[in-house]
């Protein structure tokens, strides 16, 4: 095998399950925009779609949901002059290779995945065989791009192990070094961005309390009324870092602060350490407001103007698809299907 040189490339996707929150906005948007505006990579981003009907999805709903997700992204600051926007079932070849990657993974690596097991719990006899190989497709979304780098979570590490794995096996069944070892990018100080209300669980739109979490429809009163009734502690602000251990709530809205305004957390400590939070809070409002209440109105704009979203999609899978048929009809080749 020879050392292939592959296109720095990023790709990256979310399910359309509706309701983007801040977790979603600072764990992986703000991101996005971020890899999109360094230069150095083409970016791909996706709303996973057929990952969403893993679990029985009311049709109208997943449309709609697909449709927020993309005014998101967008209103968040993608741009598709600079980055490619799909929905994952407009694009064939994503479904294509992961029925090859299917046939490359093994029982005993899918029975592994954690997620699985979280998802299907008691019940797993009664999930569907898209929930237990989703693993399968979700290592095809990334190398049908020639993907070199996805930005994930803590959470999402097994799945870009398992592509990588998949991947090896690939080149080496095959004696190719077609598929490149894709790395993941983990960073971020609110990569995980915890409820507003309970400091030691993740901010979730599951969540029956509303006010536990910052939506991207919020308005710029509600986003001020929720960070000022975030649940804190009676202690001032630490001076450093170590001093926010056992402290969730001040750990979380601290680093809330840090992601929105592109600092440290000992930045931010250097600067509102020793104050009470009566004084932090109003300022991290500010700053939330500032930041998030233009994409709300952007995603509120954009979720009127449904024919353009569509546009938009549509004109993703067409840039997508220059670069997924090539390298579809080379995995065939490799495989040894006729006519590929």
């Amino acid at each position: 095998m020879t050392n292939t040189t592959f296109t720095p490339r990023v790709f990256s996707g979310m399910q359309p399950s509706g309701g983007l929150t801040l977790g979603n906005y600072l764990g992986a948007l703000k991101r996005y925009v971020e890899m999109q505006d360094q230069g150095g990579f083409e970016t791909i981003y996706c709303m996973v779609d057929l990952h969403a009907i893993t679990t029985w999805q009311d049709p109208a709903d997943l449309r709609a949901k697909t449709r927020e997700l993309a005014a998101g992204y967008i209103a968040a600051g993608i741009d598709c002059e600079k980055s490619i926007l799909i929905n994952q079932s407009a694009v064939p070849e994503h479904a294509q290779l992961g029925w090859v990657f299917n046939c490359v993974a093994r029982m005993g690596w899918m029975q592994r995945m954690t997620q699985f097991k979280d998802k299907a719990g008691k019940n797993a006899q009664n999930a569907s065989l898209g929930l237990f190989a989703y693993p399968a497709l979700m290592a095809a979304d990334i190398l049908i791009y020639h993907a070199t780098h996805v930005p994930v979570g803590e959470d999402q590490k097994q799945h870009l192990e398992l592509t990588r794995d998949i991947a090896a096996k690939f080149n080496h069944d095959y004696g190719v070094d077609f598929f490149p070892i894709t790395e993941p990018v983990i960073e971020g100080v609110a990569t995980r961005v915890m409820s507003l209300r309970d400091g030691s669980k993740k901010m979730s739109k599951s969540d029956p309390s509303d006010a536990s979490r910052i939506n991207m429809t919020d308005d710029a009163d509600t986003i001020a009324k929720k960070i000022r009734k975030a649940k804190t502690d009676p202690d001032a602000l630490p001076s450093e870092a170590k001093g926010l251990e056992n402290r969730p709530e001040a750990r979380n809205l601290v680093n809330i602060y840090a992601a929105l305004g592109d600092m440290t957390v000992e930045q931010v400590l250097a600067e509102y350490g020793g104050a009470q939070f009566g004084t932090f809070k109003p300022a991290l409002a500010d700053l939330a407001v500032s930041k998030l209440a233009p994409i709300s109105g952007e995603m509120a704009r954009l979720m009127d103007d449904i024919p353009e979203i569509d546009r938009i999609l549509a004109r993703g899978a067409e840039q997508a698809r220059k670069i997924t048929a090539p390298i579809l009809k080379k995995t065939y080749e490799i495989v040894g299907m006729v006519g590929a």
